[in-house]
């Protein structure tokens, strides 16, 4: 029992890392593919970041089932991590500006030559305090971190949605035993409306809507 307690202790801190700003993990360089019908991706990684072992499962659901982001306008990456979200945003609509923030900086660093070594020079990659306040997003892509807790889960997506245009989506995948059901329900009650549009191997894709636009709504 001991022994299960200290293990959960030990992930609890390795998951920690990636919502640390500066993280304490000494760097351990590495990289992975990112491989979809339409991009093929050789992307750096290191440690202190989020799935530096290999692109996460729900971030590949989430870019193999969204419809193509608008082809101009800003668009945003909410938690970027080394960008393979940004990344595939701008390869989609090279017109676009595509805003990859996150909180932590090693992440950023990471999605910034990530994004030139890929030559995709209209990935704008920031600290999530650094996008001027002036921006709103046609599209926001996300694989928010649920692990955060659902209070700053909440604030951070009350944050970002607010940016959207009044023609703005947003979508979001989210694990089900993670609170995909009940995060539906809470963006339903605060005004924006969210809809389930995909469902594949325990994850959720959720589509978001502007509140302006549920205001316009007949």
């Amino acid at each position: 029992m001991a022994c299960g307690a200290a293990h959960r202790r030990r992930d609890n801190r390795r998951v920690a890392h990636y919502f640390e700003e500066h993280p304490a993990t000494a760097g351990r360089p590495g990289s992975v593919t990112l491989v979809l019908p339409d991009l093929h991706l050789k992307l750096e990684t290191d440690s202190g970041v989020f799935s530096p072992e290999r692109v996460d499962q729900g971030t590949r659901i989430l870019l193999e089932s969204v419809p193509p982001p608008p082809p101009e306008g800003d668009l945003l990456d909410l938690g970027c991590g080394y960008g393979p979200i940004a990344l595939t945003m701008a390869s989609r609509a090279p017109r676009a500006t595509v805003w990859a923030v996150d909180v932590n900086r090693r992440s950023v660093d990471l999605c910034a030559r990530n994004a030139r070594s890929a030559g995709l020079d209209k990935v704008r990659s920031l600290h999530v305090d650094e996008v001027p306040p002036d921006v709103r997003f046609r599209a926001i892509w996300s694989n928010p971190a649920i692990r955060i807790g659902k209070a700053a889960l909440h604030e951070m997506l009350t944050r970002w949605l607010s940016r959207l245009t009044p023609d703005g989506v947003a979508y979001l995948v989210v694990q089900k035993h993670l609170g995909s059901d009940s995060l539906q329900r809470w963006l339903n009650e605060r005004g924006w409306p969210a809809d389930r549009t995909a469902s594949r191997s325990s994850y959720r894709i959720l589509e978001v809507r502007s509140r302006e636009a549920a205001e316009a709504a007949p």
